[in-house]
């Protein structure tokens, strides 16, 4: 029976990518009616789980936390391009969509998706364990890095209003990339034992504990259904968009809803790997999917929009309003006592939710 089931997920999750692309190239550019809104949301929902399933097989065959870094770097690689994709038909309303939809990712990684793996971790098993130092590092460099690419430009002086100028945009694209670059040479090589998962009895898992790895065969397929996934996934939320905004704007809520929703959609892939992580005794594993995701948001993002505005008009509003600073220093604080200690509970996880709750509260009634 298990046999038939993983035979049968096996398939499904083959084909559901494909016949998603499919309905991406058929549905491209063109005003879409309810029904078939709907369809597309289904599709969509089928090529998130597609692409967690195949995000596992190339996790268990290259190991953590390289497993994490491919789909929070192919996620993040897909989601710039949607980015870039809306600003360039998006006009005037499009000007401050990078910076919505990179802080709604940051807000939903450090408060939702490490606050969710937390309470299913400690539900579990009473308490959460992983390592402070991978964590507390990865969660000191996402901090630095946005700070200095959502908060500085909203105090700096030689543009209007919240925007860096050319300079300082590219000062800030070359330090957050290079920020990036060294935290992924300090995950994956100097410091890789700090990232990786420890179970509540404290023994560091440093290989999957299954009978076999998938074969090379195996790995580099889902690689390239993963890949397809994802375009699936960031291009029919794209599909979707303006059915989005048309309900955000019937709604009467601000346009920064449409980059929580996009940021929404974009991260069930790791939002769904991470909780599943979470269950299998691998906090580590679901933090380094959260942290990870937050740093190659920012530290992706940044670089390739302001290479982008070389050839896109008007502004780039990047600096954080008053209460979104406020929610981002809380958020850093928070999270700084939280994995301090290397071991968390239900009330960690909790007050994460809260802050992620408060955050989707307050993006649509500022």
């Amino acid at each position: 029976m298990a046999s038939r089931i993983s035979s049968y997920l096996a398939h499904w999750t083959t084909y559901v990518p494909v016949v998603a692309v499919a309905a991406l190239i058929l549905t491209w550019g063109r005003d879409l009616p309810p029904p078939l809104v709907i369809g597309i949301g289904l599709l969509l929902a089928g090529a998130v789980l597609a692409a967690v399933h195949h995000a596992e097989v190339v996790a268990h065959r290259v190991g953590e936390p390289f497993g994490s870094l491919v789909l929070a770097v192919a996620v993040t690689i897909i989601e710039v391009a949607l980015i870039v994709t809306l600003m360039i038909s998006g006009g005037e309303k499009a000007q401050s969509l990078a910076r919505d939809t990179v802080f709604a990712a940051v807000m939903i990684t450090l408060n939702g998706i490490l606050g969710l793996s937390l309470l299913v971790g400690a539900v579990r098993r009473r308490i959460a364990v992983f390592n402070p130092e991978g964590t507390g590092g990865a969660l000191a460099a996402v901090a630095t890095i946005a700070t200095l690419s959502l908060v500085l430009p909203t105090f700096t002086t030689s543009r209007p209003g919240p925007q860096f100028s050319p300079a300082q945009l590219a000062f800030a694209a070359v330090a957050s990339l290079a920020l990036w670059l060294l935290f992924v040479l300090v995950q994956t090589r100097r410091h890789r034992d700090y990232f990786l998962p420890i179970t509540t009895s404290g023994k560091v898992i440093d290989e999957e504990e299954h009978v076999d790895l998938p074969t090379n065969r195996a790995t580099w397929g889902s690689l390239g259904l993963l890949l397809v996934a994802l375009i699936a996934v960031v291009g029919l939320a794209k599909g979707i968009s303006p059915a989005i905004e048309n309900a955000v704007a019937g709604a009467g809520m601000p346009q920064a809803v449409v980059g929580v929703v996009i940021a929404l959609l974009v991260l069930l892939p790791e939002t769904i790997a991470a909780v599943r992580a979470a269950a299998r005794d691998r906090m580590q594993t679901s933090l380094n999917l959260a942290l990870g995701s937050a740093m190659a948001s920012i530290g992706l993002t940044i670089p390739a929009i302001a290479v982008a505005m070389i050839w896109l008009d008007g502004p780039l509003l990047l600096g954080l309003g008053g209460t979104q600073m406020v929610l981002l220093g809380l958020t850093v604080v928070v999270g700084t006592l939280t994995v301090v200690p290397g071991r968390a509970n239900v009330l960690q996880g909790g007050i994460h939710l809260s802050l992620l709750a408060v955050f989707l509260f307050l993006a649509g009634s500022p």
